[in-house]
């Protein structure tokens, strides 16, 4: 393995350190519970949107070589997921073209779904919970609070920090 090629690096690489700059993405359903007791869906289960979105995540987390810090969930499906892209900033015209893809998609599901991409200093490792998954660093913390500011003023949007 050559270290300084970065198509042979993992997050999880002896080469990398502890955090590198990167981007963190963030994406949360709107309103979810109202959309499946309308729609009368178990919320405990993936329904079409939860496993569309658990599908999107985990294709999207590997095309950009990410680590799904917190959220991907097979059992009931993802309604909020948390990516780390390390040394994203390189790919980020193609990300944010993705990420409209996504929120295109679940929107055509007639769900709302908020996404924030900022950038920062990332980890590249998957967190125990939900609580150091948003507030383990700065930049998740930073994240969150934009995320939850644009859910207040109605969602559905993509917001780029960068």
């Amino acid at each position: 393995m050559d270290p300084a090629r970065d198509d042979d690096l993992t997050a999880h690489s002896e080469y990398f350190p502890k955090i590198t700059p990167g981007l963190i993405v963030l994406i949360d359903l709107d309103r979810f519970k109202e959309y499946t007791v309308m729609k009368g869906l178990n919320p405990y289960i993936p329904n079409d949107v939860t496993g569309e979105l658990t599908r999107l995540v985990e294709d999207f987390a590997i095309k950009y070589r990410g680590v799904v810090v917190y959220g991907l969930d097979y059992d009931r499906g993802t309604e909020e997921a948390l990516v780390e892209i390390p040394f994203g900033c390189e790919d980020v015209d193609s990300i944010i073209k993705d990420l409209e893809r996504l929120k295109n998609l679940i929107n055509s599901y007639g769900v709302g779904v908020t996404i924030v991409v900022v950038h920062d200093y990332v980890s590249g490792m998957p967190a125990s919970n939900r609580r150091d998954a948003y507030h383990a660093t700065p930049g998740r913390k930073r994240a969150v609070k934009i995320l939850n500011g644009l859910k207040k003023r109605g969602g559905n949007i993509l917001y780029v920090e960068c």
